[in-house]
């Protein structure tokens, strides 16, 4: 099947391999006032999709001095019924405004037909869901004009019928149509403590010349009879474990543009920096000696053509 080219990643302003953090309307203040000097940002796209007010103002003179990528929460990629029309249009008119270096998406899916669910619900991990998933992908590069990058879920059970791991699903999903992945390392623990894995299998089996971006975030932790249970909320510091897992594949594959995730009870712009500046330390580590740029586009076009004649 022959697959489209993908687009290429906005190099205009590239997000370098140091870390980011959430941008959060109560920080707007702090991040103009300089307290964000050296950090990139990253914001939801759809808290930014009405058309003017102030955190478009904000948005914009934040937008000047940083780094900016756009994280969709509302793109339901996953969906058996294609992609949104009108979330599709609104997202390149936000592209189109602030040209952020990255833009990505879950994999999931949020609605159907005309039901939405505000959540990332998981998908099918299958050869339909993964052909699925290709077109809804390539008609979202082609629309936005570049490419994207798909997030590994938090996962609560398995998919039902899966038939592909994970790992080996999202790969193949880069190499078909030319996206990145943005590996969350939080939600790879999540996953793992929750289904019975062992989170560093899934590193091992994570080809490291499709990650472009990393994902750091704590989560809330429930005590059971059977075992703990884990839940991606967001709201606290990056636990050890989710350290460990990070400085693991950066021993493995060098650094990448790492974000800083915390959108419940979040703190005070000095504790985000704070996180910020331990994964900057682990990005900088001297005696790294993996490679430290990010996936290029012509290594995932190579993949894209051979998979094309396969």
């Amino acid at each position: 099947m022959t697959r489209t080219p993908p687009h290429r990643v906005c190099l205009e302003d590239p997000i370098p391999a140091s870390a980011g953090v959430g941008l959060k309307p109560q920080h707007y203040r702090d991040v103009l006032e300089g307290a964000g000097h050296g950090l990139w940002f990253e914001v939801h796209p759809e808290n930014y999709m009405g058309s003017g007010g102030p955190p478009h103002r904000y948005l914009e003179a934040i937008r000047r001095d940083h780094a900016l990528s756009l994280h969709s929460v509302g793109g339901s990629p996953g969906s058996a019924d294609g992609l949104r029309a009108p979330h599709l249009e609104r997202l390149k008119e936000l592209v189109d405004r602030y040209q952020p270096a990255l833009v990505s998406d879950h994999l999931s899916w949020s609605g159907i037909g005309d039901g939405f669910v505000h959540d990332l619900l998981p998908i099918p991990l299958t050869s339909e869901s993964l052909r699925r998933f290709t077109r809804n992908i390539d008609r979202l590069q082609e629309a936005l004009g570049r490419t994207i990058l798909i997030e590994n879920p938090s996962l609560y059970l398995l998919p039902v019928g899966a038939e592909i791991p994970e790992p080996e699903f999202i790969a193949a999903l880069c190499r078909r149509t030319g996206c990145g992945w943005l590996l969350d390392i939080n939600n790879i623990l999540v996953s793992a403590t929750n289904l019975g894995f062992d989170p560093a299998d899934y590193l091992q089996a994570v080809d490291p010349r499709l990650v472009q971006e990393i994902h750091l975030a704590g989560h809330a932790r429930e005590a059971h009879a059977d075992g703990d249970f884990l839940i991606d909320d967001h709201g606290s510091q990056v636990p050890e474990p989710v350290w460990d897992l990070f400085a693991t594949f950066l021993a493995a594959a060098g650094p990448r543009p790492t974000l800083i995730e915390w959108d419940t009870r979040v703190p005070d712009f000095a504790t985000l920096a704070g996180e910020a500046a331990r994964a900057n330390a682990l990005l900088a580590a001297p005696a790294r000696l993996a490679p430290s740029s990010p996936v290029r586009p012509t290594t995932v076009e190579r993949d894209v053509r051979h998979d094309s004649a396969a």
